[in-house]
């Protein structure tokens, strides 16, 4: 440990549970409580060089203080409403999957490099000319590769969605 962690250690473990007490009498809740008495100890242990010859226990009840008093001033702010906002409507996972199967089946059609370039330029929204630099490719292969690699991505959209190529891989038929 380094120069005077053994005296914080020391500290720590005398007066954690009063300032946990003293926090909760302040917010009133328990896991508040010992929420805000760990972050004084970590706000006194950061200042612990210039504190600890003084009265460590006085800067941490201010610093108690203080943090509790600083959540008084930033409230939870909810504004009533005639209406409920809107919800999002739950996700339905066989979807996304066979959306993301869909997906990385129509990648597959496409060669490597199209696929990189396609992958670097619209997924990880790269510019032409930072994949260019990646790929180690002249600006305008990529340029022709990615539009190559869109058309051919677009007939393969307007063939099937996602849910019938599954069914069709699957030989599910309604």
């Amino acid at each position: 440990m380094a120069r005077g962690d053994e005296e914080f250690v020391e500290f720590a473990k005398a007066s954690s549970a009063r300032l946990q007490r003293a926090a909760y009498l302040l917010t009133g809740d328990r896991y508040q409580a010992e929420e805000a008495a760990q972050a004084v100890l970590v706000r006194v242990y950061a200042a612990w060089g210039r504190i600890r010859h003084g009265d460590p226990y006085s800067y941490a009840r201010a610093t108690l203080a203080n943090l509790v008093n600083d959540q008084w001033r930033r409230p939870f702010r909810e504004y009533a409403t005639e209406f409920m906002p809107e919800q999002q409507a739950p996700r339905d996972v066989a979807d996304d999957v066979a959306r993301r199967r869909w997906l990385i089946g129509a990648l597959g059609a496409l060669s490597p490099q199209e696929r990189a370039v396609v992958v670097l330029r619209h997924l990880f929204d790269a510019s032409e000319t930072d994949v260019a630099r990646d790929l180690g490719m002249p600006l305008g292969t990529v340029k022709s590769l990615n539009s190559r690699a869109l058309a051919k991505l677009r007939t393969a959209v307007g063939a099937l969605t996602p849910t019938q190529q599954i069914e069709t891989e699957l030989g599910v038929q309604r």
